[in-house]
């Protein structure tokens, strides 16, 4: 997993989905797994882009006066929470699960020579795993950050990664993954 071919895809880090005041707690979610794996989400992108691994930030966006109440376009919602994009990282929008469906992100990773993706974000048995699966398709060799991710009910979490892992995703904690990369400096 070398620094130049990996990109780590920071998925769905978003006050709906992971805030104590975003609209899936206000829906009565439990949001305890959420922050702890937005936490290793931010411990996790410092370590890559210190070994100068690709990072990008993925973040869903619905138009204002739709049926989905999650992460309207303009809306405090929507915004980044736990690890935020800096200057020059890719900022990709979309309005499905994956981080690939109508973005165009898969041609420009493999444009760039990526090969390899590190997944984490919000959530897992959702969009992280809609991601996997579009990532598996289009040949990227894909790696779940396992503690960077959470779903709202541990069950989902950990039958979403079992899934992932039988088809062929390396399943790993992002301390291990930051340790890779320190070693690559």
């Amino acid at each position: 997993m070398t620094a130049d071919r990996t990109a780590l895809l920071v998925i769905d880090c978003q006050v709906d989905f992971g805030s104590p005041d975003g609209e899936m707690a206000r829906r009565g979610m439990d949001m305890t797994a959420p922050q702890a794996a937005l936490g290793n989400a931010e411990c996790l992108v410092e370590a890559a882009r210190a070994a100068g691994v690709k990072v990008v930030f993925v973040r869903l966006l619905t138009r204002p006066g739709s049926d989905e109440a999650l992460c309207v376009e303009g809306t405090s919602g929507a915004g980044f929470i736990g690890p935020q994009p800096q200057a020059g990282e890719a900022v990709v929008s979309k309005t499905r699960y994956s981080a690939f469906a109508r973005t165009g992100l898969a041609e420009q990773l493999q444009a760039a020579g990526v090969d390899t993706l590190v997944l984490a974000g919000l959530t897992t048995e959702c969009c992280v795993a809609s991601s996997a699966w579009y990532g598996f398709e289009r040949d990227f060799h894909i790696v779940i950050a396992a503690d960077a991710c959470a779903a709202y009910e541990p069950n989902l979490h950990r039958h979403a990664l079992q899934a992932l892992e039988i088809s062929g995703a390396m399943i790993v904690p992002s301390a291990a993954l930051a340790a890779v990369w320190n070693k690559s400096l």
